[in-house]
């Protein structure tokens, strides 16, 4: 079992990847007491049952640059593969403004093939490669040195099952033609957009029932006070302000720190010092704000008329189509995207790409009377009127 922790050591492995048809690749990191994700640890594993695997550790190597991984990313002959890579991806963004291209995420091509939203890793292990995970490692702190052979062991699995779930699932992919279902999902995954945070914006993030101008400019004011000052200070958004203890501020709208100490939510930090002058003058800029400047919600879901019976018709429709195409309902449509479909809303995911084709065009069809459903025993039908 190799650890590495120079960048010679790591530009050696990833110029052995590079000629490969693929590589397979997992990260440990930290997050609960920081913004932004730490990194602790990242594991990979070449091709075959006796393929290299490494674990690649920045924290016993604090002077390793990830360059040669990057550069790895960039070489498009080879596959990176992962399981649920979001969180992987975006620590690899923010740290080196780089995503694996190509791309392969098997909780995504999973999920396309039929085995549930968001199967995890697990599940895939038992079912794919016939093979028990050892779980004692799971809650393991990944930033403590040194780690034990048993959490050396544990974090390697994440990449050596990997390899037959990949192959496997990738040749599924190829035999069904889903090829560009998966891609459209992959696209989300390595646009910058979705890893993008701008602390104006952070305000739709939060849900209030209150539609009123001057309490959703106080929410926004705070909102993006608490996203810079958890950005800068490295701190969860939790730890600066709540967001229940936001919208009572934005309620009683303090002026000094004796009417912010009032606050029932307020967490201890929060009532003194840099927070608390940063939550008072953010109230205070909410409260200033121009009328023209005043922030309005999104109210368009509100004024949809759902048809209860039609959006009960568009939820045997979906059932009918996931079990026939063998692809998890929830990944083709919510139960919230099928009340707007039935409430006339046109600009929703679920008409959009590869559903548009698995579900979206006979929705539409239904919507408009030119299809029916008929119970055939288990099975629904779908009969052109």
């Amino acid at each position: 079992m190799r650890t590495i922790t120079t960048t010679e050591e790591l530009a050696i492995f990833c110029e052995a990847a590079k000629r490969e048809p693929y590589v397979t690749i997992d990260t440990e990191f930290l997050r609960e007491r920081t913004y932004w994700s730490k990194l602790c640890l990242i594991q990979m594993a070449l091709p075959g049952a006796n393929g290299d695997a490494v674990l690649v550790d920045p924290i016993d190597g604090p002077d390793m640059s990830m360059e040669p991984l990057y550069d790895l990313f960039r070489h498009e002959a080879t596959v990176k593969v992962f399981h649920a890579a979001r969180q992987d991806l975006e620590i690899f963004f923010v740290e080196g403004n780089c995503f694996p291209i190509p791309l392969f995420d098997t909780q995504v091509a999973a999920m396309v093939c039929g085995f549930g939203e968001q199967v995890g890793y697990e599940t895939l292990v038992r079912k794919i490669a016939h093979h028990p995970l050892d779980k004692t490692s799971r809650f393991t702190d990944w930033s403590r040195r040194p780690l034990s052979e048993a959490q050396k062991v544990y974090a390697l699995a994440d990449v050596t099952h990997l390899r037959v779930i990949y192959e496997s699932l990738a040749a599924q992919i190829a035999e069904s033609g889903r090829q560009k279902w998966v891609e459209e999902e992959l696209a989300v995954l390595t646009d910058p957009e979705t890893y993008t945070v701008r602390p104006a914006e952070a305000w739709m993030r939060i849900k209030t029932r209150t539609h009123s101008g001057r309490f959703l400019a106080i929410v926004k004011a705070l909102a993006e006070f608490r996203e810079i000052y958890a950005q800068g200070n490295n701190v969860p958004r939790s730890r600066v302000i709540k967001d229940d203890a936001l919208l009572e501020l934005a309620s009683t709208k303090p002026t000094n720190l004796e009417e912010l100490g009032h606050s029932r939510l307020l967490l201890r930090e929060a009532r003194r010092g840099e927070i608390a002058e940063g939550l008072l003058a953010a109230v205070k800029a909410g409260v200033e704000a121009k009328p023209e400047d005043l922030p309005k919600a999104d109210a368009s879901k509100d004024q949809v008329q759902v048809n209860p019976a039609l959006a009960d018709l568009l939820r045997v429709l979906l059932k009918a189509k996931s079990e026939e195409l063998g692809v998890a309902a929830k990944l083709i449509a919510s139960a919230a995207e099928l009340d707007l479909i039935a409430g006339g809303q046109r600009k929703v995911a679920a008409l959009a790409g590869w559903r548009s084709e698995a579900f979206g065009e006979d929705a539409l069809r239904l919507c408009r009377g030119e299809i029916a459903l008929s119970a055939k025993g288990n099975n629904i039908k779908v009969i052109r009127l």
